[in-house]
This record gives structure tokens, sequence and C-alpha cells, in this order.
């Protein structure tokens, strides 16, 4: 059983250009940031790949240009669970 990973991720466009990291952790920390995702209602995406590249990325920094396009899919992902986009 891996351990698990959660990531999350913040964008206003509004507010700043870039989408930021602003939660993650493993294990316990990575349950509590799901269980309030669900809490909540926030759609979540299942990139084990992506999230542990993200997970490199410190608190409240600007994702990085590599991981743009990737963390652009996710974004169309949401908007695309929210009903925000057909």
């Amino acid at each position: 059983m891996t351990t698990p990973l959660a990531v999350a991720l913040q964008y206003d466009k509004s507010a700043v250009p870039v989408p930021r990291v602003v939660a993650k952790g493993r294990g316990a920390t990575g349950e509590a940031i799901l269980a309030l995702a669900r809490e909540h209602g926030v759609p979540i995406e299942e990139n084990a790949p992506l999230a542990e590249a993200l997970a490199q990325v410190e608190l409240g920094d600007d994702i990085p240009d590599a991981l743009y396009r990737a963390v652009a899919e996710v974004l169309v992902f949401i908007l695309r669970a929210s009903g925000r986009i057909g």
C-alpha cells in the first residue's frame, strides 16, 4: 500500500496569474487534505506523477513553468466536474 500524497492548488486568475501550491502532505496529512476537499465538494484528480512533482514546490510558491500543461489539464477536469464548462 502506498502512502497517500495530496497537493492542493489555489488559482484565482484575477488575483494571481499562476496556480499556487497551498497545501501538501503525505500519510495522515495527505488523508486530511483529501477529507477536507471531499467535505467541501472540491473535485479531486488522481495523478500520482503530477502530485509527486508538485510536492517538490514550496508552500505558497507558483507552480513551475514545466508543470503548466499538466496543471492546466487538471484545471479543465475541475471546471468540467463543477459544471463550469461543458
